[in-house]
């Protein structure tokens, strides 16, 4: 196995132009059809796009390795430059996924700091089972789980207990046992009257994942994990309730909060396609992790533009299982050309 010699394919387009002798007005000749004005094309774009935005190499990296394996040499300002066209390029796209997900009937959200312009901001993921949607917005409140899910979302949304989700009500809640656990385990670690809520809960979880394990492996179908989570159910409702009369205030807190959102806790054995935990959400945002990691965030507004964008097709592409060059290439080319974009919704797609 050998890799080839790979080199950039330069096309040279010279127009003509002349001066009129009686008027002096200079008239140019138009490019020949189909060539594009930008100097870059559509892959070349793509793959600017593709190392800062998926691999999180920063700009000058990019510049190098363009020019040691493709013995191209372009500026830091084209890299900015080919990473907006590439976001424009995306934006319908990223739209039409998000119009989507605001009609699906279960979807998982999650949220994680992020520094826009060196001030504080978040990075906000919604996932259904074939689309991922990302959004940065300077707040952490319900108005940016609106914004994504638009004011009129009326399906079940898997979450935390982050109270940006408590506009829904608790039978379209389903609520992170996950998350759960660690509550009850920092009941334990804190000691006290608390403890022996703690581990009570942690028992009556470790049960409730033993449950799902099994169902999940197809030893017994809805209706059976229903009738076994039955006495867990009941379980847990005395859990609450005597955790309601705690002397510790944290303990009490933490039971109070649970039986608001009762239905919310057993929404996975009612609903299909919603999970015990918010796995899915969490998973979504490792990439956005590493690349806050790498590069603190974003310093504009187009930045995070541009950012979301390609945390958003690239997510979703893995999910659908498609090449993301390839579809990074077609959306480039689809704006160039004035013609329909790709499409990342399963019903839509036209690439």
């Amino acid at each position: 196995m050998e890799l080839l010699l790979l080199a950039v394919r330069v096309t040279e387009d010279q127009m003509t132009v002349r001066r009129c002798l009686a008027c002096g007005k200079r008239t140019r000749a138009d490019l020949p059809p189909g060539v594009p004005r930008r100097p870059f094309g559509a892959r070349l774009t793509a793959v600017i796009a593709l190392l800062t935005g998926r691999y999180r190499l920063s700009r000058r990296e990019v510049r190098q390795l363009l020019q040691d394996l493709r013995q191209v040499r372009v500026s830091l300002g084209a890299v900015v430059r080919q990473e907006q066209a590439q976001s424009a390029a995306l934006a319908p796209i990223v739209e039409e996924a998000q119009a989507a997900v605001q009609e699906a009937a279960v979807v998982n959200m999650d949220e994680m700091g992020w520094r826009q312009e060196q001030q504080r901001a978040w990075l906000w993921a919604v996932v259904t089972a074939m689309l991922t949607v990302f959004r940065i917005d300077r707040t952490r409140s319900g108005a940016a789980v609106e914004a994504l899910l638009g004011p009129d979302f009326k399906g079940v949304v898997g979450s935390d207990r982050w109270s940006a989700y408590n506009r829904f009500p608790a039978d379209r809640r389903a609520l992170c046992h996950a998350h759960l656990k660690r509550d009850f385990q920092g009941l334990v670690d804190r000691g006290g009257e608390a403890e022996p809520i703690g581990r009570w809960g942690l028992a009556e979880i470790e049960r409730l994942f033993a449950l799902w394990h099994r169902f999940r492996a197809g030893e017994f179908g809805c209706e059976e994990l229903r009738r076994q989570l039955i006495p867990l159910h009941a379980r847990m409702g005395r859990l609450l309730r005597r955790g309601q009369d705690n002397p510790d205030r944290k303990a009490r807190a933490l039971c109070r909060e649970l039986t608001k959102w009762w239905p919310g806790l057993w929404t996975f054995a009612r609903v299909a396609g919603i999970q015990p935990t918010n796995n899915v959400a969490e998973r979504a945002l490792r990439p956005a992790v590493l690349w806050r990691k790498a590069c603190f965030g974003s310093d504009s507004e187009v930045g995070s533009r541009f950012a979301e964008r390609l945390l958003s097709v690239a997510a979703t592409c893995r999910q659908q299982g498609r090449r993301l060059l390839d579809f990074l290439v077609a959306a480039g080319e689809a704006a160039r050309q004035g013609t329909a974009a790709p499409s990342l919704v399963p019903a839509l797609q036209r690439d």
